[in-house]
């Protein structure tokens, strides 16, 4: 299929797609870093669209961003409606590419019905959905309400731009949230969750034998949420077994280890440098291959190119104590990851996960960071103190961050009602009402806007949080025929 690659000196083929304005908004949103955590940037170019185009503009200390339009004619009295979306991204990368996330813009490129980034993160999650917004309030032609577009920072560490957002700025009472991303599917209830860090302290010591690097890579990866229900290995929790496996071929300790990048991003990568002496790393190495035949067949069908390499290193300056080495390998072995429960009521919904999102090392101490979720606040925190006893077993610490409410189906919801009818009426087809084991902002925004319809919809998106994210531009069209429509509704 004929792949088109934007060259900056050529003019770019993006902007030619449908729907013009929001492609054009996408686009230039993939020009300016925007990593979680890196927001200010994107946030002041926010800013300057809104004065450009004289409207009404908030930023707040944690750099959240809420731009306000008057109605259209006929809409000037209609109750405000709010487009929410959030500019930070994960920031992922192929191991090839040589992309840097704090100057390169995305390097985009057109596979057929698919836009699709080079060797990185698309960053449609969720620059789509505040391309979208921006592009209602460029226009001059779409009837609508007074638009309140609500842009927040760090969704993807933790929702903390959400948290941190005051109320008193927003009067809508109706929320559209277009962080979804599968079209025909609406999302009106989502997990709640938190963030686990396990530390363990270490002590270090000299060491004389050589050395060994087991490096797991090759696999899928993908959003801890939305992703976990395929059960795709997670290369942190293939790290334990393979420890375990080493363990038994003779005592070794651990020089360096680390995995993953992300909480919320099922871990792809992993790897550990084991000294001992030379007889023994054979051993080791020999134990290590045989585990890998097995883990090969045992994740065919979910991640097919998963690899294994191991290497030889020819000195090693120091290494963990054999007393910290053993706790860490107990801990990575015993420590679930994945499914831990499905729903009773909806059928093929997750309720319950976690996810071994982050295997650090620093001088001091190495760290494990779980994300947390479950649709049931009891079962969340069963889990959760489950961690924390296993962490303290191992002499570990832990603590939670980034926590994050559920977002309570409600049985009465005339925007639920509205976009139903609306798609229906679009495409002739059926949407479908569903719930989603991610967090979404609307648990947040929920309690500080208790009386505002909420709603969560998107386009086809795919692979998110990974190198291989695409969206459909089909897709995106059809939600953008959509959204308008709804906002005529919403007289």
């Amino acid at each position: 299929m004929l792949k088109k690659i934007i060259d900056p000196k050529k003019g770019s083929p993006v902007q030619k797609l449908n729907p013009e304005p929001v492609f054009h908004y996408f686009e230039e949103l993939t020009k300016i870093p925007r990593c979680s955590g890196n927001e200010k940037q994107v946030s002041d170019y926010l800013v300057h669209f809104a004065k450009e185009k004289k409207l009404d503009v908030f930023q707040d200390k944690a750099l959240n961003i809420i731009i306000k339009k008057p109605g259209t004619a006929g809409y000037e009295t209609s109750p405000p409606v709010i487009i929410q979306g959030h500019m930070d991204m994960v920031c992922e990368k192929s191991e090839k590419s040589g992309h840097d996330f704090f100057k390169d813009p995305i390097s985009l490129k057109i596979d057929g019905d698919f836009l699709r980034a080079t060797g990185t993160t698309l960053g449609a999650d969720n620059g789509i959905g505040v391309a979208y917004g921006m592009a209602i309030l460029d226009s001059e032609d779409i009837p609508h309400p007074p638009v309140e577009l609500l842009v927040t920072t760090e969704e993807e560490t933790g929702m903390y731009g959400a948290a941190a957002l005051k109320a008193e700025h927003l009067t809508g009472k109706t929320l559209l949230n277009i962080d979804a991303e599968e079209e025909g599917f609406f999302f009106v209830s989502c997990a709640g969750g938190l963030i686990l860090t396990s530390e363990f302290d270490t002590d270090w010591e000299e060491s004389s034998g050589k050395g060994l690097c087991i490096k797991i890579s090759g696999l899928k990866g993908g959003h801890s949420g939305l992703e976990i229900i395929r059960q795709r290995a997670n290369a942190i929790a293939l790290l334990g077994r393979i420890l375990d496996a080493a363990r038994k071929a003779g005592d070794f300790q651990i020089v360096a280890v680390s995995g993953g990048s992300k909480h919320n991003a099922i871990a792809g990568k992993a790897q550990v440098t084991v000294a001992a002496d030379v007889l023994t790393l054979k051993k080791i190495k020999a134990a290590v291959m045989d585990l890998f035949r097995e883990m090969k067949k045992e994740f065919a069908a979910v991640d097919p190119d998963l690899k294994l390499s191991v290497a030889s290193v020819d000195s090693v300056a120091t290494q963990l104590d054999r007393v910290s080495t053993e706790r860490l390998i107990d801990f990575l072995l015993i420590v679930p990851d994945g499914v831990q429960s499905m729903s009773k009521d909806l059928e093929d919904l997750v309720e319950s996960s976690l996810n071994l999102g982050v295997l650090e090392q620093s001088e001091k101490s190495i760290k494990i960071i779980i994300s947390v979720r479950s649709s049931v606040d009891s079962i969340l925190e069963e889990i959760t103190r489950g961690l924390e006893s296993l962490a303290k077993r191992v002499n570990a610490k832990s603590s939670r961050s980034g926590e994050y409410p559920a977002w309570q189906y409600e049985a009465d919801s005339r925007i639920r009602d509205l976009c139903l009818s609306v798609y229906k009426e679009t495409f002739g087809r059926d949407a479908q009402i569903r719930a989603i084991h991610a967090g979404l902002e609307c648990g947040l925004l929920k309690e500080k806007l208790p009386d505002t319809g909420m709603i969560s919809f998107g386009p086809n998106l795919y692979n998110v949080h990974t190198p291989d994210e695409y969206l459909s531009i089909s897709s995106t069209a059809n939600m953008w025929v959509f959204l308008k429509a709804v906002l005529a509704k919403l007289k």
